[in-house]
């Protein structure tokens, strides 16, 4: 990331659909700027919270009436797992820490998406958590000790109670400078904020002296 480069935090939970969707819109609204994309944990039901059934009425009726409409749009390939329940993910999230330690949380998060949204695999399961972090380049043997000690659980904790302290209720959630969007982005608009924050910077930067001098 350089000095002037923007952050953009996008919050997101691994059995989003929407959250995959968001790929799209923002690498097309990015794509060429200097931006550092940080993607960002909330569980949308956190254990002993029960998670959603597919066979169920709500999971078949929002695919149909939302999900299913937009990816076709998109032209984007996405299935409702089968999976029953719906995995718990926080242990999917501390995996997501071990691999941003190690310079792979995005291509971490996009797995995990396509994991459960394309190869319909349980990501509450430390065997298939190992074994997708493998898949990207990282010791799945360490991966699965680090999530059976609990070594990352403390700061997933810590991003958690980050999202409290922004309000975030929903996902996705993109926050770029001071602007706040939530749900599937618009990449121009998406765009349009960034380009705006970087001129923010720009002149903030502009406005101030170093300490090699003005």
């Amino acid at each position: 990331m350089t000095e002037t480069a923007v952050k953009i935090r996008v919050w997101s939970d691994y059995v989003c659909p929407f959250c995959m969707l968001a790929e799209g819109p923002l690498a097309a609204a990015t794509e060429g700027l200097d931006v550092e994309i940080e993607w960002k944990p909330y569980e949308l039901r956190a254990h002993p919270r029960p998670t959603l059934r597919p066979e169920d009425e709500y999971l078949p009726a929002i695919w149909k009436r939302s999900v299913y409409p937009m990816a076709r749009r998109m032209g984007v390939d996405i299935t409702l797992p089968t999976v029953s329940p719906q995995p718990y993910t926080r242990l999917a999230f501390e995996g997501y820490q071990y691999a941003a330690d190690r310079g792979k949380g995005d291509e971490y998060t996009r797995r995990m998406f396509r994991a459960f949204f394309q190869d319909n695999l349980d990501l509450g399961r430390i065997e298939v958590l190992a074994g997708l972090a493998a898949e990207i380049g990282l010791d799945g043997d360490e991966f699965r000790t680090a999530l059976d000690q609990g070594v990352y659980a403390d700061r997933h904790q810590d991003a958690l109670r980050e999202a409290a302290d922004h309000g975030i209720t929903a996902v996705p959630t993109i926050l770029v400078g001071d602007l706040r969007i939530e749900g599937v982005p618009d990449a121009a608009r998406l765009r349009r904020a960034i380009l705006d924050e970087q001129e923010r910077q720009a002149e903030s930067v502009g406005g101030m002296c170093r300490i090699d001098g003005c």
